[in-house]
């Protein structure tokens, strides 16, 4: 009898801790999944926020972009609601509205500069003024940029002033392209503004060397030979005319030589520049639950 409560006591204990080892294990998944789902709530919160975070900046960069650049008047706040966004029109933006933008430091500011428009320019049909029958002043080219309204106007407004204010200057200065054919015909102009006709003008083929690149970032070379064969005084000439070019003929290397009957000859290799186009270019950010 005692034998058999013995064996009694010993299965109720047996199962009771089979009951507590299933309660123990039943608790450990439990907390293990509770674990597990804390974590992944706590990476996708950290995800969600570097998201929003990395989304407030771009959305920043565009509004200081916007704001800098002139496109609209300055924002109520840090950043452009959607409401002045869909408000804005750049046609119709007052200069006086976007003072030191972009915009209006080349309106006002390199459009009417002094020294730029004191550069000699021909006198083109499209840049007199119908009522004066002289070429545009600038304040008559403002009159006509702040008045424009529509999107046709505004771009002939524009245009005009473009070609016919001191902003024509910088592009012939510096050109935006590697353009040799318009290079020549410069040099050609020069040439026969000197009273000597080329037999031929030919690119020098010049490049890139490390002591040229290092001037400015985005500068570029483009090399020319110069060849004048001529009376002294018509070589003299020629030789100012280029150096009071607005544009930049830089001599590398020359040879001068008298040959009979007063005549000059003057052999050169010489280097034009003009600088990369200059675009926006949109970067991408990859966010990662990593944080890589």
């Amino acid at each position: 009898m005692a034998k058999e409560v013995a064996i009694s006591k010993r299965a109720k204990i047996s199962k009771a801790q089979q009951n507590v080892m299933l309660t123990v294990a039943g608790a450990s998944v439990v907390l293990g999944v509770a674990i597990s789902l804390a974590v992944r709530f706590v990476q996708q919160i950290t995800f969600n926020s570097k998201v929003i975070a990395a989304e407030e900046e771009s959305i920043a960069l565009y509004s200081d972009t916007i704001k800098t650049i002139g496109v609209c008047e300055a924002p109520n706040g840090t950043i452009y609601s959607e409401d002045e966004l869909r408000r804005c029109n750049p046609d119709d933006v007052d200069l006086g509205k976007i003072q030191g933008s972009l915009r209006a430091n080349i309106i006002e500011g390199l459009a009417a500069n002094k020294a730029l428009n004191s550069v000699p320019k021909e006198t083109s049909s499209g840049c007199v003024d119908p009522g004066t029958g002289k070429n545009y002043t600038y304040s008559a080219l403002k009159s006509i940029y702040d008045e424009a309204e529509g999107t046709d106007r505004f771009a002939a407004a524009s245009q005009l002033m473009k070609s016919c204010s001191a902003l024509r200057v910088i592009p012939d200065a510096l050109p935006a392209s590697k353009n040799e054919e318009a290079l020549l015909a410069s040099l050609n102009k020069l040439f026969l503004e000197s009273g000597w006709q080329p037999e031929s003008i030919s690119p020098g083929g010049t490049s890139n060397s490390d002591e040229e690149v290092a001037l400015l970032p985005g500068l570029n070379v483009l090399g020319v030979n110069l060849s004048i064969k001529a009376d002294a005084g018509i070589t003299k000439a020629t030789l100012d005319n280029i150096e009071r070019s607005i544009r930049e003929f830089d001599i590398r290397s020359a040879t001068i030589e008298w040959e009979d009957g007063n005549v000059l000859s003057f052999e050169a290799q010489a280097t034009a520049y003009y600088m990369d186009k200059v675009s926006f270019a949109e970067s991408e950010t990859i966010i990662t639950a990593g944080g890589n």
